[in-house]
């Protein structure tokens, strides 16, 4: 019976109803809301248990957390040293600024010392410019005095030997002839008429110490043993002349157009001529050492190293020696003397040994 009555219910209508009813109240609802123009304050109800005594509650309250209280002081924890060390070094910062500030400016404010001489020394008095030309003017003279040397006599021969006429040659001879041959071309010159171009024949000389069995002699010799030099015009007259002079075997170079000497290379065979002496140092220049040129003489030894030879002078007279080293240029012998089966070296000078 169940069965017939549930399926008899018109089911569509009855939703369209319940339908309709529920719009109808929400819009009751909707349209009352729409009317209300209370604020919401004034609607709430405020609930307040008369018998309920609230403050005497959160009077009674006990806040105090020992374990928050820790949570929040470790929180809040600051290194007081630290702190205060750095709160130092900003102070000190600052005023160092400051200072540098300070003395920059005190600096820039001082004026240049114009007083007098801070060692208490009186300032020197102003000299007069005439006084001080003077004095430069003496000094002047003194340095000039003090710098002077004697002249150079081979300056002034170069300069004579390069404003003389003609050129110079050089000619073959026989050797010890030099002289003759110069005599000859001298005397053939004038006899034959020809003196107005061969000006001059010179035979270059030089002085030599010669030292035999310790004997020292000074010999005057031919420099350049089988030559001769000329200074003569070059042409037929004066080649035949000097060509077919006794004593000459050819010119130096081509035998019938010889090759004159250049300016240097006579200079320097002809410069023996000059005659210069030995002079005291100038005043005031012994300290440099300033003296006149001297002509140098050469010496020739008759010695020779590895010969023996008898010290006949001096401590060591009557032993036998070797010549160990020879100093020609200062008269000196090295010589190895035996003295207790050893060879000691002894210095003697050329006329304290002789030969064997």
């Amino acid at each position: 019976m169940s069965e017939k009555y549930t399926d008899d219910v018109d089911w569509a209508t009855a939703a369209e109803q319940s339908s309709e009813d529920d719009e109808a109240q929400e819009g009751n609802i909707l349209a009352a809301e729409e009317r209300s123009s209370e604020p919401a304050e004034h609607l709430a109800v405020h609930v307040v248990d008369d018998e309920d005594d609230v403050e005497g509650e959160d009077e009674d309250i006990d806040i105090d957390d020992p374990e928050a209280d820790a949570i929040v002081n470790d929180a809040l924890e600051i290194d007081e040293a630290a702190e205060a060390e750095a709160a130092a070094e900003v102070l000190t910062d600052a005023l160092a600024e400051e200072e540098a500030e300070a003395a920059a400016q005190a600096a820039e404010e001082i004026a240049p010392y114009d007083g007098p001489d801070v060692n208490g020394e009186p300032d020197a008095p102003a000299l007069d410019e005439e006084f001080v030309a003077e004095v430069s003017a003496v000094g002047d003279v003194v340095d000039a005095a003090e710098d002077a040397t004697p002249d150079d006599p081979y300056e002034a021969f170069r300069a004579e030997l390069r404003s003389l006429p003609g050129k110079w040659y050089v000619i073959h001879s026989y050797a010890g002839f030099e002289r003759k041959v110069k005599a000859n071309i001298e005397q053939r010159k004038n006899s034959l008429e020809v003196e107005e171009d061969i000006y001059q024949v010179e035979v270059p000389m030089e002085d030599v110490v010669e030292i035999k069995n310790g004997q020292r002699k000074m010999v005057n010799r031919v420099r350049i043993p089988g030559y001769v030099l000329v200074r003569m015009e070059l042409n037929e007259d004066t080649w035949s002349v000097v060509r077919h002079t006794p004593g000459v075997t050819g010119f130096v170079g081509n035998a019938h157009n010889p090759t004159p000497l250049r300016f240097e290379e006579a200079f320097n065979m002809l410069k023996s001529l000059v005659q210069v002496t030995e002079t005291a140092p100038v005043k005031g220049a012994a300290g440099k050492g300033a003296s006149a040129p001297a002509r140098s003489v050469i010496t020739e030894v008759d010695f020779e190293i590895g010969e023996t030879i008898t010290i006949k002078e001096g401590s060591f007279a009557g032993l036998p020696g070797s010549i160990s080293e020879i100093k020609p240029e200062s008269g000196k012998l090295t010589v190895l003397v035996s003295l207790f089966e050893r060879e000691t070296p002894v210095e003697l000078s050329f006329d304290q040994v002789t030969k064997q």
